[in-house]
Formats: C-alpha cells, sequence, structure tokens
C-alpha cells in the first residue's frame, strides 16, 4: 500500500474513531453506574454490526491490529 493510501486510510479510521468515542461517552454517561457494562457491551454490539457490514475475516483482522496496538502501548508504557 502506498503511503497515500495509509495516510487516507488513517484519517478516515480516525474520523470514525472521533464518531464513535463521541457516542461511546453519551452512552456511557447515560448508563450511569452501568456505564462500565455498557462500554462493554458496545464493544460487542460493534463487533456484530461490523461483522454484517464486512466479514468475519475482515474484523478478525482488524481486532488482531487494534491487539497489537494495544501491546505496543502497553509495553511503551514499562
Amino acid at each position: 500500500m502506498s503511503n497515500d493510501t495509509n495516510q487516507t486510510a488513517e484519517a478516515i479510521f480516525e474520523k470514525a474513531l472521533s464518531i464513535a468515542e463521541k457516542h461511546l461517552e453519551q452512552a456511557v454517561k447515560e448508563g450511569g453506574p452501568l456505564g462500565p457494562y455498557v462500554a462493554v457491551a458496545m464493544i460487542e454490539a460493534a463487533v456484530n454490526t461490523a461483522v454484517d457490514e464486512t466479514s468475519h475475516e475482515d474484523v478478525i483482522d482488524m481486532l488482531r491490529d487494534l491487539a497489537a496496538q494495544i501491546e505496543a502501548d502497553a509495553d511503551e508504557e514499562e
């Protein structure tokens, strides 16, 4: 993939993330004491919707990328 394509994909993802975070914050706030559970339930709902919109394989690849990113961030903090 070219650098321009990577930058475009990253920009699109960042915009999507911004939208998702805004809605997540509202849902957690609305959930009150259930907020942490709402956040986890939204993960499940998001995965189910993503599978419906793409494929199991695409979602698995995206989740693996996310897991690698989380591990890299944890390693940087240590």
